[in-house]
């Protein structure tokens, strides 16, 4: 008999979205708007000057407590957690043993508990990860995503909008920070964090109240140029700001050094994967991930090939025209010898050679507060 196959899941906004217009896509596992009648231009200026709030419900939430949740924290993912204080927040990645990437990750030090923000495609990876590693280490590990709703405000107008929902004085909560407040009256964890270059919160509530919160920062942002976006803005401010996605600059067979993300190591404890990444450090990565811009004109597309002087040396990990900088841009994996920028290198655009040059990262600078 023929396996069944899995429907695509929906989040509780999916109605909401499809009401507005939304053109609903799978990804990872969940339908979601692509793009509503706007359209993803006028949505990714909308996130650039004023605010965009994106449906970001597919992605994982995990809480973490427990006698032990500090050391295991500490030794499962690569950042040093003794540096954050109460209500801090901080980016990192979970690393498997020989070095290359299981997820990146967002982290929350709550009182009392660790709140853990992961990929929507590796929820599940994820959780059998930290699980596989946490014996022997007194904690609890719990994934709270069915029951939490994740949304996104981002843009130079979001903290005006959302402070007209919360008594939280937004204006000190400071980037990489949270607060744990209401949200038009609801219980709800703010995240001064982001993945669209701009400045922003993340937000964090019961999953039964999405559709009225969704609706009511809808309403408060309404006169300031704020726009419901999909996910064809969400990757192309990303893009512009060279955030990583898994799948495409990180995963399984990358290395954070090769990515670029040295920020995020701390050397000076003991992490899952630190050996190979200090030999890594120590001999020098073979490759290394790049920008670059397009001197033909041509979109330059995920997995089309690299070459120097003809030859292949490497792959392009996402590509497009960039809304903002109305450039042909993108990024890719090259051999450490063609990294350096002002480099010459070739895009194999369905088998033509285009010409291309190495140019500084990012290629919008981020606007955080």
């Amino acid at each position: 008999m023929a396996k069944a196959e899995q429907q695509p899941l929906k989040t509780p906004l999916y109605d909401s979205h499809v009401e507005m217009g939304g053109r609903m896509v799978e990804f990872a596992g969940y339908l979601l708007p692509v793009q509503y009648p706007t359209g993803p231009t006028l949505e990714h200026a909308a996130v650039r000057n004023a605010a965009g709030l994106f449906d970001i419900d597919h992605m994982g939430q995990f809480e973490l407590t427990g006698p032990d949740a500090d050391l295991f924290l500490q030794y499962i993912q690569v950042w040093d957690i003794d540096q954050m204080r109460v209500l801090d927040a901080h980016y990192s990645l979970l690393l498997y043993s020989d070095g290359t990437v299981v997820d990146d990750i967002f982290l929350y030090r709550l009182p009392e508990r660790w709140f853990i923000a992961v990929n929507a495609s590796n929820r599940a990876k994820d959780f059998a990860w930290l699980e596989a590693n946490a014996l022997g280490f007194d904690v609890t590990l719990r994934d709270i995503s069915d029951e939490t709703c994740m949304l996104a405000l981002q843009g130079p107008s979001a903290e005006m909008i959302l402070q007209r929902l919360t008594p939280a004085d937004l204006s000190v909560i400071a980037a990489r920070t949270a607060v744990e407040t209401t949200l038009d009256g609801v219980p709800a964890l703010f995240g001064r964090t982001g993945y669209t270059g701009e400045d922003g919160f993340e937000l964090y509530f019961p999953a039964a109240n999405a559709v009225d919160v969704w609706n009511a920062i809808l309403v408060a942002g309404k006169d300031d140029g704020l726009l419901a976006c999909g996910l064809a803005a969400r990757d192309s401010l990303r893009f512009e700001a060279c955030l990583p996605l898994y799948g495409h600059e990180i995963d399984a067979t990358t290395y954070a050094l090769e990515a670029r993300m040295n920020w995020t190591i701390a050397w000076n404890k003991e992490f899952v994967g630190r050996d190979a990444l200090l030999k890594m450090k120590l001999e020098g990565a073979p490759r290394l991930l790049v920008g670059f811009e397009m001197v033909e004109k041509a979109v330059a597309r995920e997995h089309y090939h690299v070459a120097s002087a003809g030859v292949e040396a490497g792959y392009v990990t996402s590509g497009m025209k960039s809304p903002t900088l109305d450039k042909f841009l993108g990024m890719a994996y090259v051999p450490a010898a063609l990294s350096k920028i002002g480099t010459e290198i070739e895009i194999l655009v369905r088998g033509q050679p285009k010409k291309a040059v190495i140019v500084k990262r990012p290629f919008y600078k981020p606007r955080y507060k």
